[in-house]
């Protein structure tokens, strides 16, 4: 009998993991892949949705050119798990495995902070990222506030990069000296485990003129006053919100007991949950890492080789690496990037690289990359 593999998510992580197990075990093995989208998108395109430089119909990935041996990739919805009888209903039926693999993501919890569904624009969903590309133009002066309303949160850079995309998008349309940017983080910098991107980062907020508030998070918003709360104390005004709402795992990891605090307890090395034979990887999975789709996919390749060699009865799994490499955009044409390794020493270590033309290549060649591993475009 072949063994069952249940992946729930098709995002990084799972279409990593499934491309992985079908190169290895092929026909041999079933695994079944289930997602609610019909496609997939790199989490960075939606700030080129956002400033309008692509559509999200250019962008997407249909999930009907993913086709890999001994993989089947179903569009459902995930209603309940069982983590203990690894057992999972959909809309459309239940499924058993010998070994499941959580890898769902975060959904945007936008009721955890009053006023921001009615006041404010979230950039972190694809409609989000559209509605702001439908507002921004109307904004031609006053004061923009980009404002982080918890950690963790996907993609740690994504939001200086707003800011400093936001400053060129308002340069170009020749308004930015009658408009504000502020930028309030709760971290104590943009990208805590490399000092010297995050100095990078806060010099180029101040060649810009963009208002930077560390250590500090927008608790709500006062719709009519169009007030941001600060830490439930402070107010700023502003004129146009742009919020990173916080995260949480899905309704349905929720309630399968899994979620400790938010986010699935994990072994950050083998990304093991307290469940035999059931698995977290992502941005659900509270590993230590940062949530972003390379740090998803490296932790995919682990689980794929502690699979292979359970399978096969035969060789060891090579740990979690913990590292992953971060494109970052400054403006002008210009990408930086910054390289992390969370588990090699006592502490994070993060290699800044300036931002130059030539990565932007490099940007490129990593998604181009991934768009032919998984779904051959």
């Amino acid at each position: 009998m072949k063994t069952r593999i249940l992946v729930l998510g098709a995002g990084f992580g799972g279409l990593e993991l499934s491309t992985l197990l079908s190169e290895a075990l092929g026909d041999g093995i079933e695994v079944t892949l289930i997602d609610k989208n019909d496609s997939f998108m790199f989490g960075f395109s939606k700030l080129d949705i956002m400033f309008g430089h692509a559509t999200a119909a250019s962008l997407r990935m249909p999930y009907k050119n993913f086709a890999k041996p001994g993989v089947r990739l179903l569009r459902q919805t995930v209603k309940t798990i069982d983590p203990v009888a690894r057992r999972v209903t959909t809309e459309s039926g239940t499924f058993e495995a010998d070994f499941l693999i959580v890898a769902l993501g975060a959904d945007y919890d936008m009721a955890a902070t009053p006023g921001l569904a009615e006041a404010g624009h979230e950039f972190y969903s694809i409609a989000g990222a559209e509605r702001v590309r439908e507002v921004l133009p109307s904004f031609t002066k006053g004061h923009a506030l980009i404002g982080v309303c918890g950690a963790p949160y996907k993609c740690p850079p994504a939001p200086s990069e707003c800011a400093l995309m936001l400053h060129d998008y308002l340069s170009q349309r020749g308004v930015r000296e009658a408009c504000e940017i502020s930028f309030v983080l709760p971290l104590s910098s943009p990208v805590p485990p490399s000092p010297e991107t995050s100095r990078a980062l806060v010099a180029a907020f101040a060649e810009r003129g963009i208002e930077f508030h560390p250590s500090r998070r927008v608790t709500s918003l006062d719709p009519g006053r169009r007030v941001a709360i600060i830490d439930e104390k402070d107010e700023m005004p502003f004129d146009l919100f742009l919020g990173v709402p916080k995260h949480r795992v899905p309704e349905p990891v929720l309630a399968s007991g899994m979620a400790e605090n938010g986010w699935i307890p994990v072994n950050p090395r083998t990304l093991e949950t307290k469940y035999p034979g059931v698995y977290a990887v992502g941005d659900g999975a509270n590993t230590g890492t940062p949530k972003a789709g390379v740090f998803a996919e490296g932790a995919a390749k682990a689980v794929a080789e502690a699979l292979v060699a359970k399978i096969r009865s035969a060789g060891a799994a090579t740990p979690y690496s913990g590292f992953g490499s971060c494109y970052i955009e400054f403006g002008g044409g210009r990408i930086g990037r910054v390289d992390v390794d969370f588990f090699s020493g006592p502490k994070p270590i993060g290699t800044y690289h300036a931002p130059s033309i030539e990565l932007r290549s490099d940007k490129e060649h990593f998604g181009a990359s991934r768009r032919a591993r998984w779904f051959g475009m």
